[in-house]
């Protein structure tokens, strides 16, 4: 896998320019433990989990040690809790159980409290949207994703309206945290089954009893790198940064085979994404502007990413043949640090933000609102990204935070990778009378591929 000098190189980009694994994430099958009694569903729900993950953490600290490879975070995703409570009238007791089952396991968090719902929603996933304010203010660990579009079946609106009512009852449930319930919701358009990153990650229905997976980073890696090439032509810089990508995902890739032996079970998908943290030198926005822009947000911001998707997936699927999960770049602004100057200094609008969302992994990600945001632009604002979404066949998210009680340009402290964020203006101007209409948006003529 590795020569010599290929080695050397993994090292140094280890000790000094950040690489790192950012997660190991066990997707683990609840099918099996489906009841109509509410308390045997729990317990069945928690020695699952506790059972096939107890060995999750100790294994990836080892892999950490011996290998010397930084491991970010050990994660859980499940089956989307709506597809196995049909039978409860409570699902924020399964969400309790979930937090529980990850506390015994020793994991940074747990997701899958989530449902599809990109065409219609049945009882059982009302039940569940319904009750992720409470969810999300009870627990610590639990993470929450509802998919409320697809290219193939179009946008529920109707989904969507109550997203935005959603978003806004779990920041107001947290709001002595500043709303941090919300950093651990996303609404998706197209979301995959098999991504390993948080707050997404739910183990899918198409996918087996378990499997463990692994998200790479290495944004001060593709920097350093570019640093290398300054003033050389646009392609040298796209070749800059597929070598770079592959050689940050060889070492994904024999982690991720390492935990799978380890472990027992089947080797999933690298999830090669570019995830930031607001460590200095550990940003994607810095990666945009060693291309050669003043700041992340200025005009040609929406091509240098796209630039640097396309380079990252090229190198990638060149370095494992199980690439998966959302792979590509992630522009989470508070978890960005060179976000977060370009919104404190105004360079990065949400305008602009969804424009770089067309070519970018995922979505609206992290971003800090007024609290005084209304649930109908926070609908309107995940309709606008479903609908990017949609018609580019791709997946998009929404992870906004309605501060409570903040303004525009109030700071949000969230802590730890979650970072921090200025709060950023809205449009004011109401869309409301669109989002009460509800119904479906159809499909795009180009989703009829049969």
């Amino acid at each position: 896998m590795f020569n010599t000098s290929d080695i050397w190189e993994t090292l140094r980009m280890i000790d000094h320019q950040k690489l790192d694994v950012r997660t190991i994430t066990m997707g683990i099958s609840l099918f099996n433990c489906v009841t109509d009694d509410e308390k045997l569903l729990c317990s069945r729900v928690y020695t699952r989990i506790a059972r096939q993950a107890e060995r999750l953490v100790e294994v990836g600290r080892a892999i950490e040690r011996e290998y010397g490879v930084p491991i970010v975070n050990k994660r859980i995703s499940v089956t989307p809790a709506a597809l196995i409570s049909g039978g409860i009238k409570h699902p924020e007791k399964l969400a309790l159980a979930l937090d529980s089952a990850a506390k015994e396991t020793g994991v940074d968090f747990i997701g899958g409290y989530s449902a599809l719902v990109h065409k219609a929603m049945t009882e059982a996933d009302m039940r569940l949207i319904q009750s992720i304010p409470e969810a999300l203010a009870t627990t610590d660990l639990v993470c929450s994703s509802i998919n409320i579009g697809s290219t193939r079946a179009g946008i529920n609106m109707d989904a969507v309206r109550l997203m935005g009512q959603i978003v806004k009852q779990t920041a107001e449930r947290t709001g002595d945290r500043d709303g941090l319930g919300c950093a651990k919701l996303v609404v998706f358009c197209n979301a995959v089954e098999d991504n390993p990153f948080m707050a997404g990650a739910f183990h899918g229905p198409g996918e087996g009893d378990c499997a463990v997976s692994v998200g790479v980073s290495g944004p001060g890696v593709v920097k350093v790198a570019l640093e290398k090439v300054r003033g050389e032509p646009i392609n040298v810089v796209a070749e800059t940064v597929k070598r770079t990508a592959f050689q940050i995902t060889r070492v994904g890739q024999l982690v991720a085979m390492e935990a799978s032996r380890r472990l027992g079970v089947p080797f999933g998908i690298v999830d090669l994404s570019l995830a930031p943290t607001p460590a200095v030198g550990d940003s994607v926005a810095a990666i945009l502007e060693e291309m050669g822009l003043e700041c992340c947000g200025t005009h040609g911001t929406t091509a240098a990413l796209a630039l640097l998707n396309d380079a990252v997936k090229k190198g990638g699927v060149m370095a494992s043949s199980n690439v998966g999960g959302l792979s590509g770049a992630f522009i989470p602004v508070s978890e960005d640090s060179g976000m977060i100057h370009a919104a404190e200094v105004g360079a990065l609008s949400l305008d602009k933000l969804e424009a770089m969302t067309c070519v970018c992994s995922v979505g609206l990600d992290m971003i800090a609102i007024p609290g005084d945001t209304s649930a109908e632009t926070i609908a309107a604002i995940i309709a606008d990204e479903a609908a990017i979404g949609m018609v580019n066949n791709k997946t998009t998210a929404v992870r906004v935070i309605p501060a409570p009680g903040r303004r525009e340009g109030d700071v949000v402290e969230f802590g730890g990778l979650l970072g921090h964020a200025p709060v950023i203006p809205v449009n004011r101007c109401s869309p409301a009378e669109f989002i009460s209409r509800g119904g479906r948006i159809p499909a795009p003529l180009h989703s009829l591929r049969n």
